[in-house]
């Protein structure tokens, strides 16, 4: 049987536009065009909804991780675009930032030792 690849993921949210803009500013800065949002391959969708929340109350329920070769740029390009940090910490087994999007999501930049 063959394993399943993930090939995008969709982002319910109660303003569609501002996120968007949002994920595109902070995530894709070069992306044009309509529909999903390109993550190197991986596709992000973003759908208005009016059947849940403006906020996320458990964001640590499902993180979306982006594993990078050098932290340090990362975090500084992302920061430049206006991220502010949840948390950022380094161990045995790499180093994580946290951060949120405007719905309270949680996504983590990852370089792993």
């Amino acid at each position: 049987m063959t394993t399943l690849t993930p090939g995008s993921i969709l982002l319910g949210t109660t303003r569609p536009a501002e996120m968007r803009a949002w994920y595109i500013k902070v995530l894709a800065p070069d992306f044009t065009g309509e529909g999903a949002i390109d993550l190197g391959g991986f596709l992000l969708a973003i759908d208005g909804r009016d059947d849940i929340e403006a906020k996320n109350n458990q964001p640590g329920r499902n993180i979306l991780n982006f594993h990078v070769d050098d932290f340090d740029a990362v975090e500084a390009r992302l920061s430049a675009a206006g991220v502010e940090w949840f948390s950022v910490n380094d161990n045995e087994k790499g180093k994580f930032g946290t951060f949120a999007d405007p719905d309270g999501n949680f996504l983590q930049i990852i370089q792993w030792k």
